[in-house]
């Protein structure tokens, strides 16, 4: 931050200032905290919303509440600040042995994120993709993750909303506004907060109440009507108390068409509220009560089918890009109480609320968190992509999640021991009905069917963590989990319309598992840092509860768990000119979760969850931060990362298929995968280049490009061709003006800048193996006002 000061006599050191250091700024607001004008400099800052681990330090307030105020003198002058961006953020983290992606808001907003899935481009060796196109969402760090198309069990990767577990990952759709930043860590988690889980986390952070007025609204308009306006207000209600209010809405985008009844797929149709009150009532004393609601009635991009083996559709046209191809019969309309016109979307409603009390109590800090949310989903998918009924689906889920965390953990930050030690507790209540039309999927099916069930879980976990810092700039290390999980599948039955109504017995699965880590840190300098760890993670199993007609589909799949290596280094190797990161991984994989497919005979295959006795993973990680010229900000991620199966025998989906085409006959082929490549994205890379100027003495410009790429990565076991999805790269560009006092600003932007044919998803629905096609080219504008 460059500080431009008129004060009494202090103005000749201001002008030094303009040209300072860094380091001359800290010091110049030491000098001025002795005189009493750093409040008044806070006061008139610009307030860039930027993640905290951001911002510059600065000493610590006396207290937290809002009541003192200093003195200004009578015959001060007035106060000009003027900001300029650091060259690079989280100074503290890089004395941090982890290997976590952090983004600010800054940045979540210059590459166009607004879900869950844009994250994917943003770190390396991560894949977060759409289910079918849908709300619904998969996690995958370092080729850890759950493709869980019954949305009905546990992510391997656990994403938290301001320390809040989500346990069902569709709850947290439509949450990605008003963010201060996100964190994406790989590896085994849970020795710290939260969840044991064995992939790692993606912690979102929500912007909180300030204690001086703030607010904002944010209008983006682009191609294919798309619009999108977000706003805020934030500011105190008394001394002691102070609040944030965050809205958002989405409209249009839907570029994707039918030629066969003249419709648009995935327009978005989003509204979004989140409201936090934050009271003080004393100087230990922080309460933070949350709520937030979403409604969700967008379109759904319809998959385009690359291979279907049902011989009515053998020969289905052959459609552009972004055209698809839908029917909804009026049968199964009524069936599912929707209106005939009802296109592929989604009618979702999320809302919850969570409260967080702290309380310090000179040792260390207590924290109580209480979160209830909710999620009533009801979606509509034409999964075969034709206008045969042979594929489409609408799921019903009614699904609540309460959680309870207490943990106490050390106070000062400057004692060589800091520790943490907590408890969580969740439990999960659900209904799901899946409805099907098969009706032109003669002659094995035929019929409309319904399946429901309702499933409890619930989960208890205790967890603690020390380290250590020894002489010689050595750190050591370590943490515990123990987690119990306990689920039951209640009275699923499925019924087909008209030809019987099967019932099949309950089902229980229950889990009991320690988890921890070890590790040491070495800071050979102030500027570069080594560490090592182990860890070993653990997920709880549970059950497949689609289409069902043996009771066989219903035995539980096991936990899985993975005792994971890494090393690496951070390095600051130019101070604010080059930083470089790195870390090299090794996974032996135990119990993985793996959807594959058990063949029902005259029937053909559904998909049901297995577990891979044992796999291995590897790779490394990169991630580059440049400013080699005065106005040239680089950054660059690169993740690589392999898979095998070291002991897996399953049914070859593509052979099955393959034989049933040609006979006519379901037959069962299996084949054993020892030694096969496990099939997840081999090279992942992401990077962008920003030119910054002052044209003007009180605005800057800002242009750039970014990039990405993601290696192909196959759909089922040893998938090849249409059973992989391909390679893609995409390119986006920006340019934004604005004043440096953040008032205001004005972007266009470009995203999929060559207009890049691409897909981001795939699946299986009955006949069909379909990908999930990207956006094509936006361009767009945004304008943004502050106050």
């Amino acid at each position: 931050m460059i500080v431009s000061v008129r004060y009494r006599g202090v103005s000749a050191l201001a002008c030094m200032m303009r040209r300072a250091r860094p380091a001359g700024t800290v010091l110049l607001l030491g000098i001025l905290a002795s005189t009493g004008l750093t409040h008044s400099l806070r006061a008139a800052t610009p307030r860039h919303r930027l993640h905290p681990a951001n911002r510059p330090a600065a000493p610590a307030p006396a207290s937290t509440s809002t009541r003192a105020h200093p003195v200004i003198p009578a015959n001060a002058e007035a106060v000009m600040v003027n900001g300029a961006r650091r060259a690079f953020h989280f100074a503290a983290a890089q004395h941090i042995a982890d290997s976590t992606t952090r983004i600010t808001a800054e940045t979540l907003v210059r590459k166009g994120v607004v879900g869950l899935t844009d994250l994917q481009n943003l770190a390396p060796n991560v894949t977060i993709q759409s289910l079918m196109g849908t709300a619904s969402t998969n996690f995958f760090i370092r080729g850890i993750g759950f493709n869980d198309y019954t949305q009905n069990n546990t992510s391997s990767v656990m994403t938290y909303i301001d320390g809040v577990a989500f346990p069902l990952s569709t709850m947290a759709a439509g949450m990605m506004f008003d963010v201060e930043g996100v964190d994406i860590q790989p590896g085994p988690t849970g020795t710290t907060h939260g969840l044991a889980d064995s992939g790692g986390e993606v912690d979102i952070h929500t912007a909180d109440p300030t204690a001086a007025w703030h607010g904002g609204v944010t209008q983006d308009i682009a191609s294919y009507a798309r619009s999108r306006t977000d706003l805020y207000v934030s500011g105190p209600l008394t001394d002691t108390v102070s609040f944030r209010i965050a809205g958002q809405t989405m409209h249009g985008g839907g570029w994707q068409t039918s030629p066969a009844n003249d419709t648009h797929l995935g327009n978005a149709d989003e509204g979004a509220l989140r409201a936090k009150l934050r009271w003080h009532p004393d100087e230990k004393t922080d309460v933070l009560l949350t709520g937030h609601w979403v409604q969700d009635n967008s379109g759904v991009v319809v998959g385009k089918p690359v291979v279907n083996f049902l011989p009515a559709v053998q020969h289905i046209p052959t459609l552009g890009y972004q055209q698809a191809d839908w029917d909804l019969r009026p049968q199964f309309a009524r069936l599912i109480g929707r209106s005939p016109d009802t296109m592929p979307s989604e009618h979702n409603t999320f809302w919850g609320a969570d409260l967080k009390i702290s309380r310090d109590l000179g040792f260390g800090t207590l924290q109580s968190t209480s979160a209830y949310e909710t999620e009533r989903e009801g979606e509509y998918t034409d999964q075969d992509g034709t206008i045969y009924a042979s594929g489409d689906q609408y799921r019903n889920i009614v699904a609540n999640a309460f959680s309870q965390e207490l943990s106490l953990k050390s106070r000062d930050r400057q004692q060589p021991l800091q520790w943490v030690a907590g408890m969580y507790y969740n439990r999960v209540r659900m209904l799901q009905q899946f409805y099907f039309d098969f009706t032109d999927y003669k002659p094995l099916r035929g019929y409309l069917s319904e399946t429901s069930f309702n499933q409890n879980q619930q989960t208890f976990t205790q967890y603690a963590h020390i380290s250590y810092r020894l002489p010689y700039h050595l750190t050591v290390f370590g943490g515990i989990n123990h987690e119990a999980d306990d689920r039951q599948l209640i009275g699923l039955r499925t019924v087909h319309f008209g030809v019987n109504d099967l019932n099949f017995h309950n089902e229980g699965a229950a889990a009991n598992q320690f988890t921890g880590t070890v590790g040491v840190q070495w800071q050979a300098t102030r500027t570069f840092l080594l560490y090592y760890k182990m860890s070993k993670g653990f997920k709880p199993g549970g059950f497949t509860g689609n289409n069902t007609v043996v009771q066989a589909q219903l035995t539980p799949f096991g936990p899985e768990s993975v005792l994971a290596y890494e090393a690496g280094f951070k390095s600051d190797l130019v101070p604010n000119m080059f930083r470089l990161n790195a870390a090299a991984f090794y996974y032996d994989y135990h119990g993985q979760q793996y959807i594959s497919s058990y063949l029902v005979p005259s029937y053909g295959p559904l998909g049901m969850f297995v577990n891979i006795p044992k796999s291995e993973i590897w790779g490394i990680e990169f991630s580059a931060e440049l400013h080699p010229l005065p106005h040239v900000y680089l950054t660059q991620n690169l993740g690589y990362e392999r898979g095998k199966y070291q002991k897996f025998q399953a049914l070859n989906s593509s052979a099955t298929n393959a034989y049933y085409t040609t006979h006519g006959v379901w037959q069962a082929v299996y084949t054993d995968f020892d030694g096969v490549d496990s099939g997840i994205p081999k090279l992942t890379l992401n990077g962008s280049a920003d030119y910054r100027i002052n044209p003007f003495h009180a605005y800057e410009l800002e242009t750039g490009l970014d990039w990405m790429y993601r290696d192909s990565q196959a759909l089922i076991a040893g998938g090849l061709g249409a059973y992989r999805l391909p390679s893609y790269f995409l390119m986006g560009a920006h340019m934004t003006f604005r004043p440096v006092s953040d008032r205001w600003s004005a972007t266009i932007y470009a995203s999929n800048l060559l207009n890049r044919q691409y897909f981001v998803a795939g699946g299986q629905a009955t006949t069909t193996y379909f990908w999930i096609p990207g956006p094509p080219r936006f361009i767009g504008g945004r304008f943004s006002l502050n106050f």
